[in-house]
């Protein structure tokens, strides 16, 4: 599967890239050596819905699992979020790493899931150095035996406010 010029916008469950440009592509043993060496953060990118209720919460409808020590960060992978939501994954970036953009960053979610393969490219094109892939995610994680902990997000970015809402 060849890289795209841009992001992938619908489809996100199917064959992703060998690489991500600007990017390092790992594999479980490499994930195990980054982890234990504490040289990424890792960034799980599980899509979530929203509420449509004041203060729109996120809506797990299903525990899910991740790496030990993930940051869950909800839609940060779709090809083309809203403001609210690229805002807020700058920032988070920005939080996690003290603004250091060599800080290593491993991002992940599901196999054959190019969320994690477009929010990889959204934090090259934002400058950070060390930008890691991990195309099997939680599956091949898991399928290795490794342990995981229960995944919970993080609180959603403020909702945009329609001129209808209260």
């Amino acid at each position: 599967m060849p890289q795209p010029d841009g992001f992938r916008l619908s489809d996100y469950r199917s064959p992703t890239p060998d690489g991500i440009a600007g990017g390092e592509t790992v594999d479980t043993p490499a994930v195990q050596t980054l982890l234990s060496q504490g040289r990424v953060i890792p960034i799980f990118v599980q899509r979530l819905e929203r509420s449509t209720l004041p203060g729109a919460p996120w809506l797990q409808s299903k525990p899910y699992r991740q790496i030990p020590g993930s940051v869950w960060l909800p839609n940060v992978g779709m090809g083309a979020p809203d403001e609210a939501t690229l805002s807020w994954f700058e920032s988070q970036l920005e939080r996690l790493t003290a603004g250091d953009r060599t800080r290593g960053l491993l991002f992940y979610c599901l196999s054959d899931c190019w969320l994690s393969w477009n929010a990889a490219k959204r934090a090259v094109l934002l400058g950070y150095a060390r930008v890691h892939w991990y195309p099997t995610g939680i599956d091949g994680w898991m399928e290795a035996g490794l342990p995981t902990e229960e995944a919970h997000p993080l609180p959603p970015p403020d909702a945009a406010r329609s001129p209808s809402a209260p």
